[in-house]
């Protein structure tokens, strides 16, 4: 099969032919059929995630059809379409895992990082981590669901019952979950960065109240704001759009260093906190939504062997929505 391999954090990855894997017991082989180049990517090849398994293949945002199964593998057939996420696999007997928090398993194994991801033809996947998904979509328009739809769903569970929410970094996550807001008519304020008339108009198209600058005041004080841009500075800056009791959510696997704030615009009950990961009932849940309410996915499509410009384009924020990878 072909792939684009991390042979070492902070290099271009490598396009190689590598033998093709072969699903053991309990699992799956997919053939890819599209796979999202998601900002965690980014943050595997430049290093910011330690220890990834070297050489990796990157990528866990992957739609693709079955076409070889191990044993002990049942309820998913050949030929049927599944989305592959970022978490792999769970131990399901750490204390995380028997409380149903198997986002906090803590012997995981996550897709594209400590296991081979979608940036090739063919990926192994855990059978029970494989979602099944509907045929009638175009799988590039299914893929940015697999984690930039996932983690911004779980991210909203976490903002409680907030009816007027910000969402700061308006990327592949936010242009998804805004829509889901927007069917919630809940208030939408999109923060992008500053100057950014493109992206503030794009959000305003997908139905935001309001879109400014992330150093801009929101017109009215938020119930809550999700961060999804890895940038530590927006911490303060959220908190102080906060009204009494708000919450932060942080929902990046990495984020830049917090900087020092005064404790007033963390008192009155206002809170941080931060999101890992997703559980299999985050993606039940969220898939059959995004189905029921149609969302739409801004796409920008790249051939496989142009893994490395998708990533620098997202890199440098040279697109709305989402970048997704076609073999």
């Amino acid at each position: 099969m072909f792939a684009m391999r991390l042979h070492q954090p902070g290099t271009p990855l490598r396009g190689e032919t590598v033998p093709d894997p072969h699903p053991s017991a309990g699992e799956i082989r997919v053939k890819v059929l599209a796979c999202g180049v998601c900002r965690t990517d980014l943050h595997v090849v430049d290093g910011d995630l330690a220890h990834p398994h070297l050489p990796v293949i990157p990528g866990h945002e992957i739609v693709g059809e079955i076409d070889a199964i191990g044993s002990e593998v049942v309820d998913l057939h050949i030929g049927q379409r599944v989305g592959i996420p970022w978490l792999g696999h769970t131990c399901g007997n750490c204390t995380y895992c028997r409380q149903d928090e198997e986002n906090l398993c803590d012997h995981p194994i996550f897709t594209g990082y400590t296991r081979d991801g979608g940036y090739a033809t063919l990926v192994v996947a855990d059978a029970h981590f494989a979602f099944p998904l509907s045929t009638k979509a175009d799988p590039v328009s299914q893929a940015p669901l697999l984690c930039a739809g996932l983690i911004g769903w779980r991210s909203l569970k976490k903002a409680g019952q907030a009816q007027k929410i910000g969402l700061y970094g308006f990327g592949a996550a936010a242009h998804i979950i805004a829509q889901v807001l927007v069917w919630q008519k809940k208030q939408v304020y999109a923060f992008t960065r500053q100057g950014d008339t493109q992206t503030q108009d794009f959000a305003r198209s997908l139905g935001a109240n309001w879109a400014g600058g992330s150093n801009d005041t929101p017109p009215e004080a938020l119930d809550a704001a999700i961060i999804f841009a890895p940038v530590g500075t927006l911490v303060p800056i959220a908190l102080k759009a906060l009204r009494k009791g708000g919450r932060v959510v942080c929902a990046g696997i990495h984020m830049s260093q917090i900087p020092a704030f005064p404790y007033d615009i963390l008192w009155e009950e206002r809170e941080i906190v931060s999101v890992a990961n997703l559980t299999r009932e985050d993606g039940l849940e969220f898939l059959a939504l995004a189905g029921q309410i149609n969302i739409h996915t801004t796409t920008h499509s790249y051939p496989l062997a142009k893994a490395n410009q998708a990533l620098d384009d997202l890199r440098h924020g040279r697109f709305d929505g989402a970048a997704v990878l076609v073999p």
